[in-house]
This record gives structure tokens, sequence and C-alpha cells, in this order.
């Protein structure tokens, strides 16, 4: 029997080839499952709209050091600087003029590292939605900002060396955030946190610092209370980086 890893891995090759025969704006019966989200051709500067919103979703851990990605469906010098970073950590050959231009080679890689619910390939909802045994009970929204969650910790990933990420609490209820000794502001409550655990090569202190590249305000890992078996990563605060151990 096919592990998840590996028919995932299958649904976006299948993606990949179906964007790369057709890159128009797809109707209900021509469109991919990775196509299901968005209707993409191209994207580039001052465009804007529902299709720059859906890149900048995807697209939230690519931004700079210390910045955390506006989603507001407006492409401007913050997108642009995102897809330029995107295209050269997958090795998309582009020309000076499109570099930071989603064009036809960055959006079928985008579409070949997303799966059929519109999540990346690595990560899904049931792993981010363990909610003490509960799963996901949350609003839309509150689904929505998991996704983003869930885009950037595949661009965290990927900048790790395509290492896997254990995702050991994700979006949490009321009372799951209580009885995980939350605070009640937490951002698990919104989707917005996830807290990470490494894998065989990888350390506590390799996530947090990558972290300050990948559009996570809050971090909070080694030396920090509380923190010394998982590093929370989330993008609602700026700059709250808290794990001295790791020099940050």
């Amino acid at each position: 029997m096919m592990n998840r890893q590996m028919t995932k891995r299958l649904t976006a090759t299948a993606a990949l080839a179906l964007g790369m025969a057709g890159l128009g704006v797809a109707t209900a019966g021509e469109a991919s499952a990775a196509q299901a989200c968005e209707s993409w051709t191209t994207l580039k500067r001052y465009d804007t709209g529902a299709g720059v919103t859906e890149l900048q979703k995807r697209l939230a851990g690519w931004v700079e050091y210390d910045d955390i990605m506006l989603v507001d469906g407006s492409y401007g010098p913050q997108t642009q600087k995102a897809v330029a970073r995107f295209q050269k950590a997958y090795g998309i050959t582009v020309t000076a003029q499109e570099s930071g231009q989603a064009g036809t080679a960055t959006i079928a890689k985008l579409r070949s590292l997303t799966d059929s619910d519109c999540t990346p390939i690595n990560f899904t909802y049931a792993e981010v939605s363990k909610n003490c045994g509960k799963g996901f009970t949350g609003s839309a929204s509150v689904k929505e900002n998991l996704r983003r969650s869930m885009w950037q910790a595949q661009a965290l990933r990927r900048q790790l060396g395509d290492k896997p990420l254990n995702v050991t609490s994700g979006f949490r209820d009321s009372a799951c955030n209580s009885a995980s000794g939350g605070s009640s502001d937490s951002q698990h409550l919104t989707g917005r946190a996830l807290d990470l655990v490494p894998t065989s090569g990888l350390t506590y202190c390799n996530i947090a610092r990558q972290a300050r590249y990948a559009g996570y305000g809050g971090i909070k890992g080694p030396g920090y209370p509380g923190h010394s078996n998982h590093v929370h990563v989330d993008y609602w605060d700026a700059n709250t980086w808290k794990a001295p151990e790791c020099g940050i």
C-alpha cells in the first residue's frame, strides 16, 4: 500500500503535467486537483485580485529576513521579492526581466507542490489540527489561516534542505489550548501557529534561526520557558523571537 507521502507526490506530479500542458484560465471540468483554488495564467507587478491573494498565501514563507507577508491581493514589491526568492530556491530559470514575475515555470512549480485540497504536499490538515484528538473544529477563516501556516512550513522545510518537519501542535480550540497550557491569546487558536520538531539532520536551533527568513514574526524555542522540546512559530507578532540558546 502506498503511504501518504508517496500518494501526495504522485498527485503533485499529475498536477504539474496538467499545469504545463495548459496554463490558461481553467473551467471546473478542466481544472486539475491542484488548480482547484486558483486559475492562474501569469501574475506580475501591479496585478490585483484573488489570484494575487492566493499567490501571497503560498509564498508567505519566502519574504525577506524579519518580514511578514501582507496578504492584500496587490502584487507589490514585497510579493515580487518573495517570488524571486522562490524562483532562486527551486532553480527556476528566468530572465532578469522575468525575475519576480509569476510566469509559466513559476506557476507550474507551485502547482507541483500543491495537493488536491490546495495545501502543500508535505503537510496535511490532519497533522496540523490534532486538537487534543478532536481534529479541526474551527471556522472557515481559521482553516484558511492554517492553510497559510502550512505553506510557510513548506517554505521553511525547503530552506532547511527539504528535511521533514514534524508538527506536534497546530490549531487548538479553547478547551484544548487551556489543557495544553496555552495563553488566552495564543495564535494556536487562530490557526496562525505551529509547533515544530526536527527530524534527523536538524536541530531545534536550525528551525528557530531559519524561521526568521520564512515570514515568522513569533518564534519561541530553546531557552524560552516551556519550549525545550519544540519550536513555536507564528506569523502574527512582529519580531517576538525568543530562543536564547539559539542566539535569538
